[in-house]
């Protein structure tokens, strides 16, 4: 697969820039490299994403990975969205149970930042590649928005990420925005959100504000 060059991605991004998120979403669809998936951590605010990709490409592949950590809440929310939007859902996990990884290395997460980082390979990183070569994926959409981290201020629309194409439709969209699309579509927040959860992962490292 031959990814588009630089000037190409520069002129797309700005094409795009004045677009809706439906809109960035159909062209990408159309122009863009190799077979499309949409990557879901079923967060606070996943449903807005869910929601856009299937409207347009029903069958779109919907990846999540599985830790083994989530949330009870966040497995319900799920098979809601799941059972709602009738996704074509890709469930990955590492190869290793959460049960074997403890008994064989402890609790990762508690062991330092190369805890954190080995834990991150085995239930994360890994099955996230594994999901990307098995699904044969050319283009990746993501819901990730600006405004969520200080990290995020600077990512494109559209930009050339580990061999692939990745595409975030609402990434200038505001808290506001997410809002009023979940309203308009009467669409659930994540379970937990007014339990004061903003950011919702896995039970061991998510805390409420």
């Amino acid at each position: 697969m031959r990814l588009p060059n630089a000037d190409w991605l520069m002129q797309v991004n700005q094409d795009l820039k004045t677009r809706t998120a439906s809109e960035r979403i159909e062209y990408t669809l159309e122009h863009c490299p190799g077979k499309a998936v949409l990557a879901s951590s079923f967060g606070a605010q996943s449903a807005v994403s869910l929601h856009l990709l299937t409207r347009i490409m029903p069958s779109i592949p919907v990846i999540l990975i599985d830790t083994g950590y989530l949330f009870t809440e966040t497995y319900q929310f799920i098979d809601k969205l799941h059972d709602r939007l009738k996704l074509n859902l890709k469930v990955y996990r590492s190869e290793l149970s959460p049960a074997w990884q403890e008994a064989r290395y402890g609790k990762r997460w508690q062991q330092g930042i190369s805890g954190i980082e080995a834990y991150n390979q085995l239930n994360k990183v890994e099955p996230m590649e594994r999901a990307l070569g098995d699904l044969d994926v050319g283009t990746w959409f993501s819901g990730l928005r600006r405004q969520q981290a200080k990290s995020r201020q600077k990512l494109p629309i559209v930009q050339a990420f580990k061999g692939r194409i990745k595409v975030h439709p609402i990434i200038d969209w505001s808290n506001k925005d997410v809002h009023e699309y979940l309203k308009k579509y009467d669409l659930p927040y994540h379970p937990l959100w007014n339990k004061g959860y903003v950011s919702i992962g896995d039970t061991h490292s998510t805390k409420p504000l």
